[in-house]
């Protein structure tokens, strides 16, 4: 793995269960962006953060870094509760690709 890779900051939305929806990288996401991602959630009945992830999604050395930057239409469970749901998730999604 590259160091910028390693080092690499995508915006994300994760929801409480540790599902995600990818945001982007070269920029930060407007406040429109974020609005209709919470308006999305909410209509879904579901609910989440903005946050920051750091590192290689596809890497297998390591956790990832999650920097929460907001809650998304009131989520009921503590951010590292859906971070360690989304580890979860992609350590199952990794052995798949293996």
């Amino acid at each position: 793995m590259t160091t910028s890779r390693a080092r690499q900051k995508t915006w994300a939305i994760i929801s409480e269960d540790g599902r995600h929806v990818w945001m982007g990288r070269n920029s930060d996401p407007t406040d429109d962006e974020v609005a209709r991602a919470e308006k999305s959630l909410a209509d879904q009945g579901l609910a989440g953060w903005l946050a920051i992830v750091e590192g290689d999604y596809w890497s297998r050395r390591g956790k990832l870094g999650f920097v929460m930057v907001k809650p998304l239409a009131s989520p009921k469970v503590e951010f590292e509760a859906a971070t360690f749901a989304f580890e979860d998730a992609r350590t199952r999604r990794l052995a798949e690709v293996s």
